[in-house]
Formats: C-alpha cells, structure tokens, sequence
C-alpha cells in the first residue's frame, strides 16, 4: 500500500470511530507509522486530509450502488453497514462537526449527497417508465438517510424497514 494511501485508510477509520475533532494529528501520526512531515506532505492540512478522506469514501460507497432496484439500494446499504460499520453517515458528521464552515469540506459533502440523489432519481426514473416524480426520490432519499442514522442504535437491521417502504412507494407510484 502506497503512503498516500495508507495515510487515507488511517485517517478514515479514526474519523469514523472517534470523529474529526477528536482524532488530533499526532494521533494520525502514531496509528499511519509516520513522521509528521510525511504526513503534511501528502495530506497538506487536517481540512485537506478531511477532504481526501470524503472523496475516497465516495467513491467506495457509490460503486457499491451500481444497481437497477431500490430493493437492491437498500440491500446494498444494508451491507455496508454491516462491512463498514453503523456509526451514521461520515459525510453529514463531517458536516456536523466542521458547521459547513469549512467550504473544502462542506463541497466534498455537498458533492456525495448529490450524487446519492442523482442515482435515487436515476433508479426511480427507470423503475417508473421515465416519470422523474421529485417528490417521491425526495421521500426515498429521506429513508436511505433516515436508516443510516437509525442503523447507528439500531444496526443494520434498520435499513429493512426503510426499503420495505420505500419500495411500497415506488409500487404505489407505478400503479
């Protein structure tokens, strides 16, 4: 594994169990195995490592939504909480936790939630022959959003009934 990559991997995994404010430098120093110079030099600042971070976590999580269902967007959400862990959505703590003050870190937010909308809005778009019905991706994008957040006391089981809904709105606009 390469530095940069490496130093990504520690740096999710402490943002996700501890949070951004918590996991210090030093303490991403220590769990990467590196110096501190190493460590600003491929990550420039804690934003920009942040940043790096968020980036690298969408695109993990989007290519795991390369499906045609929202039963199936469910069903994958439900095994990403069960593989990556149930704390909640890393992008809206990162949000949460900065105040969107921070315009690096609140356009990497605004950026994954977008294309999150845009594959509901795409899936939606197919399953109903074209209607591109907003308010219903709208009502979708509410309950992936939703069970994330509940799966955080909940756990992964959250997400069934998310989808079971879900998919009785979708059935519901189609007829």
């Amino acid at each position: 594994m390469d530095t940069i990559t490496k130093l990504i991997c520690t740096a999710e995994s402490l943002f996700d169990r501890h949070g951004f404010t918590a996991t210090g430098m030093d303490r991403l120093i220590n769990a990467a195995g590196m110096s501190s110079r190493t460590l600003y030099k491929h990550a420039g600042s804690k934003h920009s490592l942040i940043v790096q971070v968020l980036k690298a976590r969408d695109q993990r999580f989007m290519s795991r939504l390369e499906v045609d269902s929202i039963n199936e967007l469910f069903l994958k959400l439900e095994d990403w909480l069960r593989l990556e862990s149930c704390r909640g959505c890393l992008f809206l703590r990162a949000h949460g936790e900065t105040g969107g003050d921070i315009a690096e870190i609140a356009e990497a937010v605004a950026a994954h939630k977008d294309r999150l909308r845009e594959k509901i809005e795409e899936i939606v778009r197919s399953e109903t022959g074209g209607a591109g019905d907003k308010a219903l991706v709208e009502q979708i994008l509410i309950l992936f959003e939703g069970a994330t957040a509940v799966a955080a006391y909940r756990g992964a089981e959250a997400v069934v009934s998310a989808r079971l809904a879900a998919v009785a709105l979708l059935e519901k606009a189609r007829s």
